[in-house]
């Protein structure tokens, strides 16, 4: 990001932030230290005081209904259990008749939920149990509890462990008037209510610290309203592994937090993060996938307020043996892996994904919150980035240094040095004094820029952005009314205030091309430090006492506020073009529903070995719970690279979904040509390998689009029997056929490969090498490679000619690389428009074609076929591996009402590694025909 900021205090308080080397603990708060968290964490199982009250149950079109008592403080709460389109369920619990509004983050969902059929199948003075298509939910009355069953089944409990707690707003005690808020008294904890004079006295709860007001290091919270947390325990039976809740530096296969600190979903500017740690980072994501062998479930906890997630398991620290010794001796018990929420404010609002296939979760989850956006093809190919590219002739010298080395790249990218003094949507005009010349010269060789845009905006009266915000009533307040102010990189600045729906219209009146000026159509944009980062604030955040629009304090909103800013950043970018280009932005915040605009990142990682290794399970971590688009700092942030990291960072980022280069201002530059010859050449190599797949990821991308199906996989969603693959972290799979193990130890020679699937078979994308599935290779590497593999049965289409930008391959042909399975099968996809404009969507502008291959013959047929669209792409080549013999002829011809000349094709086979390669069948790909080898 540039110079350091020029004001001594901002430099002496960003440095007592960031601190020298890594992150500081101190600075960040332990679960002790949230006072809610401690609250809760504090309840013993076994002990809750909560009861269904069946006299109240009501079955109507939208659910079942029924009130629940805690029977200590004699407060009722609403409960309401729904089924949900498709085979999910949704659960909410909340205060009736409150003294105060709880939040509910639904701009999480991307519409509201279809209620699907339901009834009830039995009730007694204990139970009721709800019916749904193969499903049974039993709300229990004494202690309350829920079960859910599939299939008749145990897939989900709810409270099981009795640990449910909801804080109700109250006044505050020795207290005559009712606190802020407080109008409302209707049945406040302890009031005596018609008809209850012979009832059981209320026992009211005795207030803690930090019920109505906290510190944290200097800084006060005033909380005003009083304590409002919720927390419920949910368990999993039969299940070892659970997934997601991201984003954390941790295992992918969630730990158990028993003896250490629970996982925290709290959006933080954390510097240098630690790894293996269950802390807060950039975003958070309040989803968990559960599978075993026989099933896969999901859950969805809505809420955007601070939450804690306490995981535990009856298995935890068993060895292998130690499970194969109880296995022997006939006393094994079931696993189960129990988990407790908590959060600090909001309602109980939780959705039950009840699958049974990870397929169908993906989609359950995504069905909720909205499939991913479809990118543009540049947004998935290379980018080049750093803090920063100092001026024009650093641009110009950056852009051509690809060219001169014959390296594709499709996005050069502008920290916060090209603004004039950090003041967003202007430009430095001393080192950037013509930035649409600028911008077209790039976009003249198909290639596009990005600049930064941060919500923090600096207090000066003479920056438009800040006068119209302050003039308007835009920020941010502090609980004494005025504008909030923090210090961030500009100095002091304000925060729009983007749960405010004025703001963000606003906002994304701010991209129209006569508004920012020395904009283009080629300029797209990120959005960093929008958790919000404060840097003299608690947690280098928003106080969260602090008051937006509505009335709502920050720390109700805090999770999703991030998330607002890349929302409105992609609906500018929408309205610039009339809703006809796809936008796309970048952000380092977000919250579920965020996959609805575009692309996160890791965040601030470090050049190191341990980074690089990390970068994989957070990367699954986000991909399983529904943001597809992820992708980390190629080489490191922080730091400098050694050559091979850098070569093995490339090589992994290559076959990741979001592929971009950055650097912090302190390190060495380093672009390929700088390195020596053998790196650069490394480096071209695996730049290059992604941009001969790009055909196969933009298919991907558009199966994310439409089912909800991750690009980047673990195994086990492929092969979700598969148990030795259900704690795999090191290797994944890129949609269903490539399966890549990025090589992240230094002066690795070679690398142990698990290939899943009994009676599968894969092979080296290079060597075509066969391998059976089922079990586990060493693979010898070298500093040029790393392992991939295609999986026997798939199709996989490549454009393998050397362009400089993705745009520049359109009209270029196509290589089929068919992978027979063992019965001599494979089929594949392609999808094909014109990879920038919604016509694919809105006028179906677009190819999405299917291609088979059995008993020697490859069909390629329509899969879709309300689509439609022209292209000058055709079929040079195809590749077939494990053919066990060369056929005498091969044959082309079109089929059905498709006239094409049948002729015979030119081939050759090799019998060492059983492929054949079919020379320039010269067929569009528009086309529907068939290949027959004889």
């Amino acid at each position: 990001m540039g110079n350091v900021p020029r004001p001594k205090l901002l430099l002496l308080l960003v440095l007592c932030v960031l601190g020298a080397e890594s992150v500081d603990r101190s600075n960040f708060k332990t679960c002790d230290q949230s006072s809610f968290c401690k609250r809760h964490r504090n309840l013993q199982p076994g002990m809750s005081p909560y009861r269904a009250l069946m006299d109240t149950v009501q079955m109507t079109p939208e659910g079942l209904s029924m009130k629940v008592l805690n029977t200590m403080n004699k407060v009722e709460l609403q409960l309401h259990l729904a089924a949900i389109n498709v085979n999910t369920a949704r659960l909410t619990i909340d205060e009736i008749n409150p003294i105060r509004e709880r939040f509910r983050p639904t701009d999480a969902l991307s519409k509201e939920p279809t209620i699907a059929e339901a009834s009830i199948l039995a009730q007694d003075d204990n139970s009721v149990t709800l019916g749904f298509l193969q499903n049974k939910a039993v709300v229990t009355s004494d202690p309350f509890r829920i079960d859910f069953l599939v299939d008749d089944e145990l897939a989900i409990s709810v409270n099981s462990r009795g640990l449910m707690k909801f804080e109700q707003y109250r006044k505050r005690k020795n207290n005559d008037e009712p606190a802020e808020g407080q109008e409302n008294e209707e049945n406040q904890e302890g009031e005596k209510q018609e008809g209850e004079g012979e009832e059981e006295k209320p026992v009211e709860e005795e207030d803690e610290p930090g019920m109505w007001e906290e510190t944290f290091k200097s800084h006060h919270d005033s909380k005003p309203y009083g304590p409002s947390s919720i927390g419920l325990d949910f368990s999993f039976p039969g299940v070892e592994h659970v997934y997601g809740i991201p984003e954390h530096a941790d295992s992918f296969a969630l730990k158990t937090t028993t003896s250490g600190e629970p996982y925290r979903l709290y959006n933080l500017d954390v510097f240098e993060y630690e790894l293996h740690n269950p802390m807060a980072l950039y975003g958070s994501i309040p989803v968990m996938i559960a599978h075993n062998a026989q099933r896969t479930v999901g859950l969805f906890w809505m809420n955007a307020a601070e939450t804690w997630i306490d995981i535990s398991s009856n298995t935890a620290g068993k060895t292998v043996f130690g499970k194969m010794l109880d296995y022997v001796k006939g006393g094994s018990e079931m696993p189960q892996t129990d988990t407790h929420w908590i959060s600090e404010s909001g309602v109980i609002d939780v959705f039950f994904m009840l699958g049974p296939r990870p397929a169908e979760v993906f989609s359950q989850y995504t069905d909720l919150t909205g499939k991913p956006a479809m990118p543009p093809l540049f947004a998935i190919a290379y980018h080049q980035s750093r803090w920063n590219y100092n001026d024009e002739e650093d641009v110009k010298n950056v852009d051509a240094g690809f060219d001169d080395n014959d390296i594709p790249y499709d996005v050069l990218w502008l920290d916060i040095e090209h603004t004039d003094g950090k003041r967003y949507m202007t430009w430095d005009k001393h080192k950037f004094p013509h930035p649409v010349d600028m911008q077209d010269k790039v976009a003249a060789k198909g290639r596009k820029m990005v600049v930064i845009v941060d919500p923090h905006i600096k207090r000066d009266d003479n920056y438009h952005i800040h006068k119209d915000a302050k003039d308007h009533g835009y920020y941010v307040k502090s609980k004494d009314g005025g504008d909030f102010e923090g210090w961030c990189w500009p100095g002091s600045s304000s925060y729009l205030d983007f749960i405010n729906p004025t703001v963000r219209s606003w906002w994304a009146s701010r991209f129209e091309l006569g508004t920012f000026e020395g904009s283009t159509k080629n300029l797209f944009i990120w959005n960093d430090m929008n958790e919000p980062s404060v840097f003299n604030g608690p947690e280098v955040t928003m106080h969260k006492d602090a008051v937006h629009y509505g009335g709502w304090e920050h720390r109700d909103v805090h999770n999703i506020f991030g998330m607002y800013l890349p929302k409105s950043t992609y609906l500018g970018l929408m309205q610039r073009s009339n809703n006809k280009e796809r936008p796309f932005v970048l952000s380092r915040a977000f919250f579920s529903g965020y996959q609805r605009y575009g692309a996160v990142w890791t965040g601030d990682n470090t050049a190191e070995w341990g980074h690089l290794q990390i970068s994989i399970p957070m990367l699954l971590s986000l991909s399983v719970a529904g943001q597809s688009f992820v992708g980390a700092d190629v080489g490191g942030f922080f730091k400098n690279p050694d050559s091979e990291l850098l070569l093995r960072w490339y090589q992994a980022a290559a076959y990741q979904p979001f592929f971009r280069a950055h650097a912090h201002l302190d390190t060495r530059r380093r672009e390929p040509w700088l390195f020596d010859k053998e790196t650069m050449n490394g480096i071209r190599e695996a730049i290059r390998a992604r941009y001969a797949l790009l055909p196969y990821w933009y298919t991907l991308f558009y199966q994310a689009a439409t089912q909800g199906m991750p690009v980047m996989r673990p195994l086990w969603a492929e092969f979700p029997q598969d148990t030795s693959t259900f704690a795999t972290e090191d290797e994944y799979m890129i949609g269903n056929a490539l399966l890549a193990h990025p090589v992240t130890d230094a002066g690795a020679t070679g690398v142990q490969v698990h290939l899943p699937g009994e009676g599968e078979v894969w092979y080296d994308v290079d060597t075509h090498k066969k391998y059976n599935g089922g079990g586990t290779e060493y693979v010898p590497v070298t500093l040029t490679k790393i392992p991939v593999f295609q999986r026997g049965g798939t199709i996989v289409p490549r454009k393998e000619r050397i362009r400089r930008a993705s745009s520049l391959t359109n009209r270029d042909p196509y290589t089929f690389t068919i992978a027979l399975d063992k019965q001599g099968r494979a089929t594949g996809e392609i999808f094909v428009d014109d990879g920038h404009s919604f016509k694919y969507r809105d006028n179906n502008r677009f190819l999405h074609k299917n291609y088979l291959f059995e008993n020697n013959k490859l069909i390629s047929r329509t899969l879709d076929m309300n689509g439609e669209f022209e292209t000058k792409s055709w079929v040079e080549r195809i590749v077939i591996i494990g053919l066990p013999k060369a056929p005498t002829t091969i044959t082309i011809d079109g089929i059905r009402d498709i006239m094409i000349d049948k002729k015979n094709l030119e081939f050759r086979y090799t019998p060492d590694t059983q492929t054949l390669v079919i020379r320039k069948p010269a067929v569009n790909v528009a086309q529907n025909w068939s290949i027959t080898l004889q």
